[in-house]
């Protein structure tokens, strides 16, 4: 008996099939060739051929994704893959795969599989945060994934940042059309268009490591405002356990660093949330996804 996940990337799907205990048995992964129709397709071969390697067929299958499922149309809304907007994504993959389909949110899905077994196990509220090219949130409470009355539950990135400065007002324009949305200011590529010059998130931090100052302040501006934005999450939900996920993640010096900028933001007299970087790195995604159902009875 296996769970089937597939993370749905902006430039690479995968799949993954899982044992019992959580463990991935067979992996796969194929480049998103970023049309609608050969997306799908892309899909179900995958599926396919991990089920192959894996040796058995999964009952249904998992699937995270960019952007949610309006819960009025069906739709799928607010992706930054912004060609699958407006589509019936479940269904269509449903017909591909010939078996049922749960879509969530790829942030979801990193929270669902960090609070399962990961970074967030035993918390009972855990709030996770993927950092990458984009920026979002989830939120799981008892080991289950809230996503709110209108599926939007976590939709931390497209809110502004708080306590904004002069000098951050009104914000970098968003693609979603608005400006100053965290995923401006947090994400990967805001790390770097803060840098202000033609280099990748690890090479500056690389050069802020060797006394660069203009490397040091880029990365001393970051921390300051992902403290202030994890700020809002302590003072809404209070979760046992903050988690991030994505590229920024990787970044060690952030969990020595990120105590001391969140604590003067938060409506309490003293803050000991745990930070940490999430346990199954990029296979989260396509673990919490294979979460999204439980495993068939014996």
């Amino acid at each position: 008996m296996i769970r089937i996940g597939v993370d749905f990337g902006g430039t690479k799907i995968e799949a993954a099939a899982l044992d019992g205990e959580g463990a991935i048995t067979a992996r796969l992964r194929a480049p998103n060739p970023g049309d609608y129709g050969r997306a799908i397709t892309a899909v179900a071969d995958l599926v396919a051929r991990v089920e192959q390697a894996a040796g058995a067929r999964a009952e249904q299958v998992g699937v995270g994704m960019p952007g949610s499922i309006s819960p009025r149309t069906g739709l799928i809304r607010n992706a930054n893959s912004v060609w699958l907007n407006g589509e019936h994504f479940g269904a269509d993959l449903e017909a591909a795969l010939l078996r049922p389909v749960r879509l969530a949110n790829d942030a979801n899905c990193l929270a669902l599989s960090e609070a399962a077994d990961g970074a967030g196990a035993g918390a009972r509220v855990v709030f996770a945060a993927i950092l990458g090219t984009g920026c979002g949130g989830g939120v799981v409470v008892d080991g289950r994934l809230i996503e709110g009355r209108n599926g939007v539950a976590g939709e931390w990135g497209h809110s502004p940042m708080p306590w904004s400065t002069p000098e951050e007002h009104p914000g970098p324009a968003c693609w979603c059309g608005r400006r100053g949305c965290l995923e401006t200011w947090i994400s990967g590529p805001a790390f770097e268009a803060d840098y202000g010059a033609e280099l990748k998130a690890p090479e500056i931090m690389a050069r802020a490591r060797t006394g660069d100052a203009t490397a040091q302040a880029a990365f001393a501006r970051y921390v300051d405002r992902l403290g202030r934005a994890l700020a809002v999450v302590v003072d809404l939900i209070d979760p046992d356990v903050i988690v991030l996920g994505g590229g920024m993640s990787n970044v060690a010096e952030l969990y020595a660093r990120l105590p001391d900028a969140l604590a003067p933001h938060v409506f309490a007299d003293g803050v000991d949330t745990p930070i940490r970087q999430a346990v199954h790195g990029d296979s989260s995604g396509v673990r919490g996804a294979a979460w999204l159902w439980p495993l068939p009875a014996p």
